[in-house]
This record gives C-alpha cells, structure tokens and sequence, in this order.
C-alpha cells in the first residue's frame, strides 16, 4: 500500500527536525557522555566522527532512499529491494522485513518505560521534592518498586501515539517545537556548569585526544555502536520517514544534516554531564544513573538547581518522545501497509494498548534492563545488519542509485555505492557479531 500523497513532510527543515529529533534520545545524552567518559575521552569523539560521517552519507541516506522508493516503510521497503532482484523474492524480502521492525517495537516498549521515569523525575522537580532528598534513596524508591511510575507511563505512551494522528504533519508540527526547545534548554545548562570550578577538566579530557587510547580496537568498537545507535540506523526507524520525504530532496544531503545536528546534540549534552562530572569528582560513564542520581545531586548544589532540573528533566522529556515518535510510527505505518484495512487510528490504538499492558509488566527498571539488554544486543544489530546487506548486496545497484541521485545537483557515482558496500555493510556484520559473541550492549 503507498503512502498518500498527502503524507509528507511540507519542509525540508521539518523532515530534518524530525529526523534528528528521533535521532536524539537517551542515546545522546547519557549514552554519548558515558561512552566517551570510559573510552579515552577526545580519542573516542575522533572515532566516533569518522563513523558518523560514513554511516550518515551512506546508512542514513539508504534508509531515506529505499523509504522514498517504496513510499512505505520497513515491510514494503524490504519487499521492493527483494524483489528488484528477482519478483519471487518479494515474500523473503517481507519476511526478514518483520525483524528489524520487531527491533523498532522492542525498543519502543521499553523506551516508553524509560521516559516514564524522566517524566517523574520532572514533576519531582516541580513540586521541588528532588532537591531535598538522597539522590540514590529516591531513585531506589521507585526504580525497583512494581507499579510505580504507571501515571506517567499513560501520560507517555497515550500523549506520544496522539502526536502521530495525523501521520507526517503531526510529527513535523510538534518536531519543531520540541527540537529547537532542546538546543536552547542544553545549551542554557552547558553555560551554567561552565561556571563550575573544575569544569575546564572535563572539557580537557573531551577534546584532548589522546592518540594511543585508538590502538584499543575497543574504543573504535564502541564509537561504532553508539555511531550506528545514535543515528537509529537499525534497518527499520528511519525508512518511513524517508517515505515521508519530498522527490525534490537530496537524501545524501538531507541525511548528512541529520547527522550533523544529531552530533551537536550529543555534543552539547557531553558539555553539560562531562564537565559537571569533573567538577564534583564523580563517575562520568555511570551510565542511566546520571539522569536519576549523578545530576540531581549537581543541580541541589548549585543556586537555582531547581530551575535547571526542570528545564533538563523537560529537554530529556522531548528527546524520548520525539524518539518514541519514530518507533511507533515505523510499527503503526507497516501494520497498515500489511492490513490495509485498519484505519490510522485503530492501529495507534492498538499499539497503546500493546504498549501500556508491556509496562505493566516489565515497570520496574530492574526488569527494563535486561529487556533492553536483550533489544540491543540482539534483536537491533542483526536488524541494522540485514537492512545494509538489502540495500547495497540484494536491491540492484542501478535501483538503488536512481533513487540515490533524485533531486540531486550533481549525481553520486561508483564511490557511494562501494563505501556502502565495502565499508558500511562489513561495519555492520562486525557490530552485529561483537553484539553476539563478545556480548556488547551498544
């Protein structure tokens, strides 16, 4: 089933905001910051930008491509480049289809967990409750208490799937309200831990590379995962919005800007958690702990903490939920492409339901972790590795570049197509193979 005509991003910067907006999440703003803090610092950002480049000019923009081809998302996509191969393989394309989307709603039930409990760290914020109390005691209170958080998780999973009614406009609209209000939020708390006495350490140790910490095939291994994750290259995600997108746009170029606005995000949280890490002698790859207990106990400290917990707790609220929006919209388009004869809103519906019957169930992050665990570890890789071998060893390369080279100025030739060959495709195998045998949450 094609998309109707109506179903477009109306701008280019609105497909970029939405783009970027799902692009950053959690991933960004404690994944980024704890990777680069247990990876050698400004070693790991040379890393992880030179994946980023290549991922996003050649991953990012197949997604987009092969979206805008099919002008539906994962299943018809994985059909349609199946299929330019031979049209027998159209079901084989529609069937491993289902696993990188399965991928998407994976994550997306425990990400709505997740931001459950960034919702209740904002109200705790409000009410002023988070400044007076031990920061461990209180997460402890409800992380590992069943039913804690479930007003939160309605307000989650019903508010987002309400902001998808209307399909792309709807995504556009509020995109572009939510990330630009996450730029100005971040960048306000990057200037007030700037002021922190010790604060210039941990901007030594982000942008000092130290040149041996890159002998550690480790660090380029983590730099990859978090290149591959940051971007939502998963094989899935990314697909319908490239759906969404105009036959007047440049998908190379389009993907590159995603990229680098998904960067600065990431960039800019580094330059809130890092430094404030440094300044008060704490762990800087604590990981989740940062958002709950590392951060709260920085923000009591300083004049205003409580302003600034509210205006970091609703930053990290609109970086899920713009996450989030993408989940769903890859599973909730694919089910219709699939069941044509489901309306838009009884698919949403659906998904809510499935969604906040999951949280019940798995509520408690102590649950949640391994959930996710289990996700990334396994299910996103091989997503993210079945898609690249679709797009640049399955779908026929003349295809694929037509697509590649609609609405451009200046056609992309041989080199693109071989670097997504040669050198995106081995990078996934190789992530998708450390993810299984070594056991690497990404």
């Amino acid at each position: 089933m094609e998309l109707q005509k109506t179903s477009k991003f109306t701008s280019r910067w609105g497909f970029i905001l939405s783009a970027v907006g799902s692009a950053v999440g959690m991933a960004n703003v404690w994944g980024f910051p704890a990777k680069m803090g247990a990876n050698g610092g400004g070693a790991f950002l040379v890393a992880y930008l030179i994946f980023i480049a290549l991922f996003s000019a050649v991953g990012l923009s197949a997604e987009y491509a092969i979206g805008r081809r099919a002008r539906t998302g994962t299943l018809g996509s994985y059909q349609l480049a199946w299929s330019t191969r031979n049209d027998k393989l159209s079901k084989v394309g529609g069937v491993i289809g289902w696993l990188p989307l399965a991928g998407s709603m994976c994550i997306a039930l425990g990400y709505a967990v997740i931001i459950s409990y960034v919702l209740k760290a904002f109200f705790s914020s409000v009410t002023g409750d988070l400044m007076n109390v031990d920061t461990n005691a209180w997460f402890e209170s409800f992380s590992g208490a069943d039913y804690s958080v479930i007003p939160f998780h309605i307000i989650i999973v019903v508010g987002t799937l309400l902001t998808l009614l209307l399909g792309a406009k709807s995504i556009e609209k509020s995109n572009k309200i939510m990330m630009p209000l996450f730029f100005i939020i971040f960048v306000v708390l990057a200037v007030r831990v700037a002021m922190l006495p010790g604060a210039v350490e941990g901007y030594k140790f982000m942008f000092t590379p130290r040149w041996e910490e890159l002998k550690d095939p480790m660090v380029w291994i983590w730099a990859m995962g978090q290149a591959f994750f940051s971007l939502s290259v998963t094989g899935s995600g990314m697909i319908v919005y490239g759906a969404y997108l105009d036959d007047k746009e440049d998908v190379v170029q389009v993907a590159v800007r995603t990229a680098v606005f998904d960067t600065i995000a990431a960039l800019v949280a580094a330059l809130v958690i890092i430094p404030a890490c440094f300044a008060y002698g704490l762990d800087v790859g604590a990981g989740p702990s940062l958002l709950f207990v590392t951060l709260p106990r920085i923000l009591q400290d300083i004049p205003f903490g409580q302003v600034f917990a509210i205006i970091l707790y609703t930053a990290m609220i609109f970086a899920g939920v713009s996450s989030l929006q993408n989940m769903f919209e890859a599973v909730g388009e694919s089910l219709q492409h699939k069941f044509p004869k489901l309306s838009r809103k009884i698919v949403l519906v659906i998904l809510c339901v499935v969604c906040l019957g999951f949280g019940l169930h798995m509520e408690p992050i102590a649950k949640w972790g391994p959930w996710m665990d289990i996700v990334s570890i396994y299910i996103i890789p091989i997503g993210a590795t079945l898609g690249a071998l679709s797009w640049f060893w399955i779908m026929k390369r003349a295809e694929l570049m037509d697509e590649i080279n609609r609405g451009v100025k200046k056609p992309h030739g041989g080199f693109w197509h071989n670097a997504g060959r040669y050198l995106y495709v081995p990078c996934a195998i190789i992530l998708c193979c450390v993810a299984l045998f070594m056991k690497v949450a990404f």
